[in-house]
């Protein structure tokens, strides 16, 4: 029950993110590389208070893919808190959840799965879900840019894929490991990003953003990582996937009753269409009928 809790409060801290990012009066790189800095330095104190040790010759091993995985990460944050500042954030969390679909539709190339008809059901019905969210997001009040938000949102989405799958590469390293060499790494390509794009802007940012980067640092990466992996240790896999659908759920819940944000019919059933059709994929005890399987062989 200790690890459910641990979980489901990262996947609740990690779905109100969006809020606090609105009140950051910088870039979005900007904003992803404190939230990297300040984050790895939470979690080196972490490691550092468990004592524990990382094995820099496991970490030669795997040098490269921990280098594609953070430029992966770095920039999914930039364009994510990009898509947060251009559109509302139930239309850039539904985008962004299009990540698990995109991981499915290239397993079989990357990672040499073999798609199931369920998965190609799924597959499907999460693609009309999209279709329906983006076709109607110019329907809103902000219009065209509701429009970049969500085009931003897919790309963020293209890069936690792709970080998902780089992940499946990394071998004989734990997950608050990995992501502390992550967060480290991805600051530090960041950082020479940020200076040349922005310049030194980041140094002026105003009194009233502080609060607001702290928690994103702090809370958000920090906290957010160390519940995340200290209840994902124990719990099966299964578990994982349905209670991970509490991020976005937390989000659209903020959208709607905190910030007023509103949502179409179109893109509501468009919500549902690629959320429901994730969990199914992801949910093993869901099966297709048996003439639909005979279907697939």
């Amino acid at each position: 029950m200790k690890s459910n809790i641990q979980f489901l409060l990262s996947m609740m801290i990690f779905g109100t993110i969006g809020v606090f990012v609105r009140y950051i009066d910088l870039s979005s790189s900007e904003i992803a590389l404190i939230r990297g800095l300040i984050g790895s330095l939470f979690l080196t104190t972490v490691l550092f208070m468990m004592k524990k040790k990382i094995s820099w010759a496991v970490v030669k091993v795997n040098a490269l893919v921990l280098i594609l995985s953070s430029i992966a990460l770095g920039g999914n944050w930039i364009f994510l808190f990009q898509a947060y500042k251009h559109t509302t954030i139930s239309n850039a969390t539904l985008s962004y959840y299009f990540a698990p679909v995109i991981v499915l539709i290239l397993s079989p190339l990357v990672l040499k799965e073999k798609l199931s008809a369920k998965k190609v059901i799924c597959i499907a019905v999460a693609m009309l879900g999209m279709l329906f969210i983006v076709g109607n997001g110019g329907a809103s009040s902000s219009g065209f840019d509701d429009l970049i938000g969500i085009g931003y949102g897919l790309m963020a989405a293209v890069l936690y894929a792709s970080l998902m799958l780089l992940n499946k590469f990394i071998k004989n390293m734990d997950g608050l490991e990995t992501t502390l060499l992550q967060l480290g790494i991805a600051t530090i390509l960041l950082m020479p990003y940020v200076l040349f794009t922005e310049g030194s802007g980041i140094l002026e940012v105003s009194s009233s953003s502080i609060p607001f980067i702290l928690i994103i640092g702090i809370v958000h990466t920090g906290i957010g990582f160390l519940l995340f992996f200290s209840g994902m240790q124990k719990l099966k896999g299964q578990s994982i996937a349905t209670l991970s659908y509490a991020d976005p759920i937390t989000s659209l819940v903020i959208s709607a009753l905190i910030l007023q944000e509103q949502m179409t019919i179109v893109q509501m059933i468009g919500g549902v269409l690629l959320l429901g059709s994730t969990f199914i994929s992801e949910n093993k005890s869901m099966k297709l009928p048996k003439r639909l399987k005979q279907l697939n062989n």
